[in-house]
């Protein structure tokens, strides 16, 4: 797995959510399938078998953030370059087909998010791939889902603070 950027903040905010699964919801599972237990045969109780499917998929989720975790490296945004798309930038792209603007800053895991006026994509996304160490004025071409899509880079700046 390639590592990843984030800062401070997106990688606390994803040990604390690991946290809160490991220490407040797993247990509450755990209690449920005693319960469950409790009430007899295991073969036929439905509940007992949703609750252990339910553990499963929590574990799985814990595995998958914490794999993130792993990859991820803290990195202030202050320290890197300016005028560039790097980690941390918000990149205004013109698509060349429409003419439409978007603004996009690229994040770490657990800090996207895409409401709003910029949205935070991850910089392991293929549209942050495509456009990371290009300058104003550059042209990409990212491959979405729905075909080969041509964008200007119109600005690059960093993140408010």
């Amino acid at each position: 797995m390639d590592r990843i950027p984030t800062t401070r903040e997106g990688f606390d905010k994803l040990r604390e959510e690991i946290r809160h699964l490991e220490d407040v919801e797993m247990p509450k599972i755990a209690e449920k399938i005693a319960d469950a237990r409790a009430e007899g045969d295991l073969s036929e109780n439905a509940e007992y078998h949703g609750q252990r499917e339910a553990q499963g998929l929590l574990q799985a989720r814990i595995n998958r953030l914490k794999a993130k975790l792993t990859a991820s490296y803290i990195v202030d945004p202050k320290d890197l370059p300016k005028g560039v798309a790097v980690f941390g930038s918000v990149v205004t792209v013109r698509n060349l087909s429409n003419g439409m603007e978007d603004k996009y800053q690229f994040v770490g895991p657990g800090e996207e998010d895409y409401s709003g006026d910029v949205m935070k994509i991850l910089t392991s996304s293929p549209l942050a791939k495509a456009m990371l160490g290009k300058k104003p004025g550059d042209q990409v071409e990212v491959p979405l889902p729905k075909g080969l899509q041509k964008m200007e880079i119109v600005a690059v700046n960093e993140a408010d603070a």
